[in-house]
């Protein structure tokens, strides 16, 4: 027995970073950026730059609308209401982007629809972001209209350019707002619609990412993850743009380079989505050929190692011995046979709780000894990890059953301070644990170990001579 299970000796346990550090660290250094502008000694808040412009102008419009594809996807698969209000604000800043990229490459120094049409799509495109991150996890009752997910963005763009083309004569040219470069002088020059426009959005993205950041952490979502960061980062941008407006397309400020940062944390998201889409589409082949290789088993080793144990009663009187020894080995045959059929059959997203009560179960009636169980349901876990847990509750289980002669297991899994525990604990004679005892199981206890450590976990054994045995899982 190795002595690391033996002293109960632990791993160190790596956790992924908090969705919720993530959006506090990114918003900290942009808020540190934002102060360097604003206190800076020479207060260089923009230089003309028509190429840099338009190469972050097209940057933010591809991103933009790609992520709003794969969002796309994401709404035909599952349905989401959350998907659909985000596919089409994304939609819509990213169609903002392509309006002023067309101004730069075209060089419409005109300054109406440009100038008056992004700050509108803006404003209803983060407000749609913002209702996607408020709303619950919610899935639509009309399928059959997914197809015109679009509609709605394209029937609002329509609109707004209606609106914008006929008060034309009525809005300001970017001529009346000021020539940027001027310092905070141009501030004063901006039109109070677009400054009251900036702040919308701002208090919009500041929203959106607080509750994109504690969405993340309750649901395992990669896009989730990076959409509160992405989020903070627009925030950051508008404050930038209220305080130092940007009243020509072929300048460049702080706000925008912000802005891009927000698009770039999206590009990140958009790359997750596109592995974890393959991902779950080679667990879905790997699912299949699971069950078929399953079915294979149950219809042929199974039954097969079902049939010499029940043909192994007939030479009892032979050598009761080793009759009982062969038959302790069928047994042991049939029930990992039967946890390979089990495993293969498995569905990816069931509950822990429910995977670890059949499995134990089955043993405990098998076994016929007392099963008390105390399982926390809320508590999940990816595949692998499930099958690990399962794998050492199942070896905890009938190491206390055959080898210890317990007549009750309990099996608990639940949360602590530190993380997430499972302990597996019975009534049987339990053993020395300085001891090297082969008959109890060396290789199932070196197992169980590296098991634990691959969550990545730790693992604790305590036995005592008489007064049982119990394993404890923590991760």
């Amino acid at each position: 027995m190795s002595d690391l299970a033996a002293r109960g000796q632990t791993v160190v346990l790596v956790r992924k970073v908090d969705p919720a550090t993530v959006t506090l660290g990114v918003g900290v250094a942009g808020a540190i950026a934002t102060a360097i502008v604003v206190v800076g000694p020479e207060r260089i808040l923009g230089y003309q730059s028509a190429a840099w412009h338009l190469v972050l102008e097209t940057v933010d419009a591809c991103v933009a609308l790609l992520l709003a594809y794969l969002v796309y996807g994401r709404f035909l698969r599952a349905n989401r209401w959350q998907d659909l209000l985000l596919l089409q604000g994304l939609a819509l800043l990213g169609a903002a982007n392509v309006l002023l990229l067309l101004s730069l490459v075209q060089d419409d120094r005109s300054g109406v629809l440009d100038l008056w049409l992004p700050p509108s799509m803006r404003v209803l495109g983060t407000a749609l972001i913002t209702a996607a991150a408020l709303l619950p996890h919610r899935v639509a009752s009309w399928p059959g209209w997914r197809r015109w997910a679009l509609a709605p963005v394209a029937v609002a763009v329509t609109v707004l350019t209606v609106g914008v083309l006929s008060q034309q004569q009525h809005l300001p040219r970017r001529g009346d707002l000021g020539v940027p470069g001027e310092g905070m002088a141009a501030s004063s020059s901006r039109h109070p619609a677009l400054l009251v426009a900036q702040l919308l959005t701002l208090v919009c993205f500041a929203v959106a990412a607080a509750a994109f950041a504690v969405q993340a952490r309750g649901r395992n979502d990669v896009l989730l993850r990076w959409l509160g960061p992405a989020c903070v980062l627009g925030a950051l941008a508008r404050l930038n743009y209220l305080l130092f407006p940007s009243n020509q397309p072929d300048w460049l400020y702080s706000g925008d380079v912000l802005r891009t940062g927000c698009y770039l944390l999206l590009l990140i998201a958009a790359g997750r989505e596109i592995s974890k889409y393959w991902t779950s589409r080679a667990q879905t082949a790997v699912a299949a050929d699971r069950r078929r290789l399953a079915r294979e088993l149950h219809d042929g080793v199974l039954q097969e190692l079902a049939y010499i144990r029940s043909e192994v009663a007939a030479f009892e009187t032979v050598d009761e011995s080793r009759v009982n020894r062969i038959r302790a080995a069928s047994e042991r045959a049939v029930d990992e046979a039967r946890e390979l059929v089990e495993t293969l059959s498995r569905t990816g997203d069931e509950a822990l709780s429910a995977v670890l009560r059949r499995a134990v179960a089955q043993i405990a009636e098998r076994h016929d000894v007392v099963l008390e169980l105390e399982l926390d349901d809320s508590i999940s876990v990816d595949p692998s990890q499930s099958h690990a847990l399962v794998r050492i509750a199942r070896e905890a289980t009938l190491n206390g059953v055959r080898h210890g002669r317990a007549e009750k297991v309990t099996v608990r899994l639940g949360r602590s301070k530190t993380g997430c525990f499972l302990v597996v604990s019975d009534d049987g004679a339990g053993f020395d644990t300085e001891v090297r005892t082969p008959r109890r199981g060396e290789f199932g206890l070196v197992s169980m170990r590296e098991r634990a450590e691959a969550l990545p976990g730790t693992f604790d054994l305590h036995s005592e001579p008489g007064h049982g045995t119990t394993v404890t899982v923590t991760w």
